[in-house]
């Protein structure tokens, strides 16, 4: 049970799991919520501590079916999230559009960047043409953003392959669900 569990663990370690990934049309727009469970890799979390601010980064894509040429993008959105660690005052800082918030340790600063809940990612404007929609969704650790010298080498990214994409198929009503337990 115990090297179950290891291994669980490991497989953990390798990815980003996405547990919860919804959408709700509100009087604003097109609104999404994403939930993910991953931990850092040694690799990620070594260059973290010695100064080098990580960042991951949601995208969101909302396209119609088109029979007859390629799908239409009808709204696109991207969030992104930089992690840094403050030796000086010894806290983490997570950072996303211009907010900055501190923590004491790193599983509540993970916490905090893990998901996202009502995120407006297409205006009800953009989604006035009928026609069948689908949701592409990914949210990664995003290596282009480290210094030059450290992405030498991370082509094929070992310890540093924190990844999920998914396609999700809305509904008339723009609303669609996906939970993992």
């Amino acid at each position: 049970m115990a090297l179950l569990g290891l291994l669980a663990r490991h497989a953990l370690a390798d990815g980003v799991e996405l547990s919860q990934l919804s959408t709700q049309r509100t009087e604003e727009g097109l609104e999404l919520s994403f939930s993910t469970r991953f931990e850092l890799t040694r690799a990620a979390e070594d260059a973290l501590m010695k100064g080098v601010p990580i960042y991951f980064v949601a995208e969101a894509s909302v396209l119609r079916n088109r029979w007859y040429w390629r799908d239409a993008r009808a709204a696109r959105a991207s969030r992104t999230w930089r992690l840094a660690w403050q030796p000086l005052t010894r806290q983490f800082k997570v950072s996303t559009g211009g907010l900055n918030q501190s923590y004491f340790s790193l599983s509540d600063a993970l916490l905090s960047l893990r998901g996202a809940s009502g995120w407006r990612i297409a205006e009800n404007r953009e989604l006035e043409d009928e026609g069948r929609f689908y949701l592409e969704f990914s949210y990664r650790l995003d290596t282009s953003q480290l210094p030059k010298p450290m992405q030498i080498g991370l082509g094929s990214p070992q310890g540093w392959g924190l990844n999920i994409e998914r396609t999700l198929n809305l509904a008339a009503d723009f609303s669609s669900s996906l939970t993992t337990p």
